[in-house]
């Protein structure tokens, strides 16, 4: 029974793969006038569909918008019951159906061409109504859904939504749409932080927290100040400039070497090709230099190499940046 099941499940995403291969493999002219199309609008896209296809619509919209593409679900029936109201003139209608002819479209996308508003249609059926009375329609190629009925919407709902995701991202692409527009678009949430947070957001500053000793100090001074200071250390020049860095692991390991460390200055145990970030690079790569160094704490500093900061992973582990 178990295997049964398994192998079941395999031909139902078998069956779903060969649909986004048959896809990809008609993707063409008309997918391209369509975003040259949506891109040309100065208005929002207009998604609609039922049952299924109204579901995926729903996803679709929402892509579209996190990915700089204004778009808005529009149900069919509840359109022509005052949710027209949300339709503007510069707007672009995108209908979703598998058949082309659900009977919720046969009044509302005559209205919507009356109105001027051009519509590409995603649909299997090109000899449908929706097809016919739509600008530009991108055919997708369903012979059968998965599974041993055949007519629960597996295949097709899979396809329209890759070729939703595939819409939404040429969309940016042509858009030359940046991280920075993602990031604010979505200022919230674990993606959010990951994409907003800076090193500046989230480092310690002030001398009460930034640990700096001169590459002269004695190594009591160094000792003492790694102590009260989460066990790192900045090591600075003359100038200023941070010059190296000595953590708990730099004793640890001079402590081996050596039996009495304490006649030795800063400079005599410091890393001196330190890892250093500034203030305005992302936190999440500050997260990233720590993993890749096997550190826990970066110091920040400023154009001239001055120590102005410090950032620890414990910290961005509990701002959930990683």
């Amino acid at each position: 029974m178990e295997q049964d099941v398994l192998e079941l499940a395999k031909e139902v995403l078998t069956e779903e793969i060969r649909g986004l291969e048959r896809l990809r493999d008609r993707l063409g002219d008309a997918f391209w006038q369509a975003v040259q199309l949506i891109k040309s609008r100065k208005g929002r896209v207009i998604v609609t569909g039922v049952g299924k296809s109204g579901i995926v619509a729903k996803k679709i919209a929402a892509t579209l918008t996190s990915l700089g593409t204004p778009a808005i679900y529009l149900h069919p029936t509840e359109s022509l019951h005052g949710d027209l109201g949300i339709v503007d003139k510069d707007d672009v209608v995108l209908a979703v159906s598998k058949s082309g002819e659900s009977d919720e479209f046969q009044m509302l996308i005559p209205l919507l061409k009356r109105w001027g508003l051009p519509i590409i249609a995603i649909t299997a059926n090109p000899d449908s109504d929706l097809a016919q009375q739509a600008d530009i329609a991108i055919l997708i190629d369903v012979p059968k859904e998965a599974g041993p009925l055949e007519v629960v919407p597996t295949v097709s709902t899979t396809v329209t939504m890759a070729l939703g995701d595939a819409l939404a991202v040429a969309l940016l692409y042509e858009k030359e749409f940046r991280l920075e527009d993602f990031v604010n678009l979505h200022p919230g949430g674990a993606i959010g932080k990951k994409l907003w947070f800076r090193v500046r957001d989230m480092m310690l500053t002030g001398p009460e927290h930034v640990p700096v000793v001169h590459t002269t100090s004695s190594m009591k001074e160094v000792i003492l100040e790694m102590t009260t200071k989460r066990g790192i250390t900045s090591v600075i020049n003359d100038a200023g400039e941070v010059v190296g860095v000595i953590t708990d692991g730099d004793l640890r390991r001079l402590l081996e070497r050596v039996s009495n460390p304490f006649h030795l200055k800063a400079q005599d145990v410091m890393t001196t090709q330190p890892k250093v970030i500034g203030p305005d690079e992302l936190a999440v790569t500050a997260a990233r230099k720590m993993e890749e160094y096997g550190i826990t704490a970066l110091i920040v500093v400023d154009e001239q190499r001055h120590p102005i900061g410090i950032i620890h992973l414990h910290d961005l582990m509990r701002s959930r940046v990683v």
